[in-house]
């Protein structure tokens, strides 16, 4: 990572590449690059590296203030609108800290406080007044996102005005007062950019999202003659197939199909978040299914599949990769493929944010195996998820903790992680406010370091419910025996188990 970063400040500032000086606060023009990458090709922003390319650093005590003033001001729709998902990234170099923002291509035209930029070699211009060159830049987005193709002749009669409604009343429940409740339907597809138009033209109409989303299936099939999504059960019959769903309907109620098909044919997994008992199998395939739904490139004739096996799922669809990589949690950029479709997706509260089915999937994936899941981005987009304790491999982890119950070992049956029978005891007292019987405190923490790797001292205080204090012995004690170690910076790593140690 260092290295690459040395790289791009040696080839100095260019139409990808900006450098900002940030010492106690947020640059305030840096949403203007951000909109410019966004209208243009992407780009990376370097906080804390002036213009002559020399690291001056981040005051260390305002780093993590500027990474969150820079969150919430991407997701202020009065200040980017349409808002984006960035995480930045905290890098340590030449003992100075720098944040790295990394923006890809968006699929959407985008301005802040009302201008629009765009980017070349000098940097950001304001085409604000300049209406010919906004038209080129929503033609450009249009010819290259397929899901902003614009049907000129598709009315709302080519739409289901049920299923709109249904997304209406989703959208309400899940948020009481959202805009949608008070917009009629043309109104609220204009609202997600789902009716737009055609600056090439001066046509308006649907969106393939739109149809895609809300569509009639005579429409859809019309629209994309070779859309459709495979479900497949080899369980017992690996020749052929136990049970088959062939989905050539709307997105909305493809997903209904799918979640239905895996709930049909998975076992279920309990896991308690925020003291209330929900399903791990539906938080698991909740992010698997919106994936292969959102992010699949439609104008591509490949069938999607989404296949059951005796010992793990695969989704496979077309994709519009950015490089062939094994997605992780820890390391990874999240690509908008058709942030439209997201977007109502979002809203209907089916998907989170751009990047959290990943980390979601990381998260829960213990409560079905051992092994971890292999998500794959390249031309076709593949995700394995592992359903049976057999298949071995790599121990399971949690790379996020959202509060202390999200992850709790209070309910699981036999097929669940090892772990549970030996802190049945533990765990179960820890949570309840002390540990009776059961492994003791230091034994149960190294188990929980082996089953929860990454977690920090915080972390694992808040598991146990013990105090920080306390906790941090234990842990010094671990690294004194040479049990665990800690990886990463100080403010994002956590604890492993030594490679070399032997788990009892």
């Amino acid at each position: 990572m260092i290295q690459s970063i040395e790289k791009l400040i040696k080839q100095g500032e260019g139409i990808t590449l900006e450098f900002k000086t940030a010492k106690n606060e947020l640059p305030q023009n840096v949403l203007e690059t951000v909109c410019a990458f966004l209208n243009r090709y992407g780009g990376t922003i370097l906080l804390g590296v002036n213009d002559k390319g020399e690291i001056l650093g981040l005051d260390p005590s305002k780093v993590q203030k500027i990474s969150r003033e820079l969150v919430n001001s991407l997701n202020n729709p009065q200040l980017l609108n349409p808002p984006v998902y960035i995480s930045p990234n905290e890098i340590e170099i030449e003992g100075k800290t720098i944040i790295q923002i990394h923006v890809h291509e968006s699929s959407q035209v985008h301005s802040t406080k009302g201008k629009y930029f765009d980017r070349n070699e000098d940097g950001d211009f304001n085409i604000t007044n300049n209406t010919s060159l906004i038209a080129n830049l929503f033609i450009r987005k249009q010819t290259t996102f397929t899901e902003n193709k614009i049907y000129p002749y598709a009315t709302l009669k080519e739409l289901r005005k049920d299923l709109i409604q249904r997304a209406r009343q989703m959208a309400v429940n899940r948020q009481p007062g959202h805009i949608w409740e008070d917009l009629d339907d043309l109104s609220l597809l204009r609202s997600v950019q789902l009716y737009q138009t055609d600056y090439s033209t001066g046509k308006e109409g649907m969106t393939l999202a739109a149809i895609l989303l809300f569509g009639r299936d005579d429409v859809m099939l019309s629209a994309l003659p070779f859309h459709k999504t495979d479900a497949i059960c080899r369980i017992e019959n690996t020749d052929r197939y136990d049970d088959r769903d062939d989905i050539r309907t709307n997105l909305i109620e493809s997903y209904d199909r799918l979640m239905h098909f895996v709930e049909k044919h998975l076992p279920d997994r309990f896991v308690l978040k925020k003291d209330i008992r929900i399903s791990a199998r539906n938080l698991i395939f909740r992010e698997v299914i919106s994936n292969t739904l959102i992010h699949r490139e439609y104008t591509n004739p490949y069938p999607a599949k989404l296949i059951i096996e005796k010992e793990s799922v695969t989704t496979e669809n077309a994709n519009r990769s950015h490089g062939n990589i094994q997605l992780l949690p820890e390391r990874f950029s999240p690509v908008p493929k058709n942030p439209v479709i997201a977007r109502v997706f979002k809203e209907i509260g089916r998907a989170d944010e751009l990047g959290s089915g990943v980390r979601n999937i990381f998260n829960y994936f213990s409560y079905y195996s051992q092994h971890k899941p292999i998500l794959e981005d390249a031309n076709i987009f593949k995700c394995v998820v592992y359903t049976n304790n057999s298949t071995g491999g790599q121990t399971g982890n949690h790379t996020h903790l959202e509060s202390k119950s999200d992850i709790s070992l209070l309910e699981s049956s036999k097929t669940d992680v090892e772990l549970n029978d030996e802190l049945n005891g533990g765990l179960n007292g820890g949570l309840n406010g002390g540990l009776n019987g059961g492994l003791n405190d230091q034994d149960l923490l190294l188990r929980l370091v082996l089953h929860h790797e990454g977690m920090n001292t915080k972390e694992l205080a808040q598991l146990m419910n013990r105090p920080l204090k306390t906790v941090e012995k234990w842990i010094k004690k671990l690294k004194d025996e040479n049990k665990i170690i800690f990886k990463g910076s100080k403010k994002t790593g956590g604890y492993y188990i030594k490679p070399q140690t032997n788990e009892s």
